[in-house]
């Protein structure tokens, strides 16, 4: 990990961090992660509380660690809090900027939810669920595609397209658990077949 920097922080920027992550909890509609770009702009450009290289970093390690993505806010706060000086101001950090980027999409996603439960008789709840499931599944074929696709030759790949769609199609026509074709994706792999 890249040096700390060193850095006084009071409690009016803790307050501050903690009302920038509530705000971008709002904005991360596609994940926490869609919001890097404005993360950066506060943390690095505007205040100098990251490091370029801790700000890389905070992504790279929690994208390859198991569990779910928003681990790099953890770290990122973690990392201001280091800079702050101490091991106690990088739990703050990690509270900080946690507790702001999840509480309000959290409340959000569990009012609505329980919401479209209590009204999901009523015609536009409906369609509006109708609706999203087509988004959601074109959402998903796209983001298939681009990882699929960003540097392969789509000619050369062809064993992996297929086995994409044959995957597809056996998650939506039976009930074969989804981590036995993980798990023979993950073989497939090993092998180099695909």
């Amino acid at each position: 990990m890249s040096a700390p920097l060193h850095l006084v922080l009071g409690w009016g920027d803790w307050l501050n961090l903690f009302a920038q992550y509530l705000l971008l909890s709002l904005m991360s509609i596609g994940g926490a992660i869609s919001t890097t770009a404005d993360m950066h702009r506060f943390l690095v450009e505007q205040h100098h509380w990251l490091s370029q290289a801790q700000f890389n970093e905070s992504i790279a390690i929690a994208q390859a660690s198991p569990g779910p993505n928003v681990l790099f806010v953890a770290l990122m706060g973690w990392n201001v809090g280091l800079n702050a000086g101490s091991y106690s101001a990088a739990f703050l950090g990690v509270a900080v900027t946690m507790i702001g980027i999840m509480l309000p999409s959290t409340t959000i996603t569990y009012l609505a939810a329980q919401w479209g439960h209590r009204n999901r008789e009523l015609r536009p709840v409906r369609a509006f669920k109708q609706g999203m499931a087509p988004t959601v599944i074109a959402l998903l074929i796209a983001t298939g595609v681009i990882l699929g696709g960003a540097h392969h030759d789509w000619r050369a790949d062809w064993p992996l397209w297929t086995l994409s769609c044959v995957a597809g199609l056996i998650i939506w026509r039976t009930k074969f658990h989804l981590l036995w074709l993980l798990a023979g994706g993950a073989v497939l792999g090993w092998f180099q077949l695909v």
